[in-house]
Parts: structure tokens; sequence; C-alpha cells
């Protein structure tokens, strides 16, 4: 205690004083799962060659329009 100058046990706080780097990367997580579930719906396939099968060919498909 500063006050009283008396020993006291001390508070546990986090020591960072920004969460904000520990929350991007949870953020980048969530994207890359979100991102890879609307690939699997919209290319679908039973294995990921035939996954990246579909997605070469709507590739293929966007260059010839």
């Amino acid at each position: 205690d500063i006050v009283s100058k008396k020993p006291v046990k001390a508070m546990k706080e986090r020591a960072d004083v920004c969460a904000l780097p520990a929350a991007s990367v949870i953020g980048e997580a969530v994207a890359a799962f979100e991102i890879a579930r609307a690939m699997r719906e919209k290319f679908g396939g039973d294995s990921l060659a035939e996954t990246k099968r579909n997605y070469s060919g709507y590739l293929d498909y966007l260059r010839r329009r």
C-alpha cells in the first residue's frame, strides 16, 4: 500500500495493454474458416482434388466470359 507503506497482496491483472494483437489472430482464423466454408459450398466435391478441379474450371469459365 503506497499510502500506509504496509505490505499487501498484489492484485493479478493482465500485463498487456491491448488485446488487439490476440484478437487479430482469432479474427484471421475465423475469416479463413468462413472462406473455406464458402468455397466448399460453391465448388463442392468429395475430395480436395475434386474441389480444386471445380475451382480451376470456374476460373477457366471466368476467363472465357
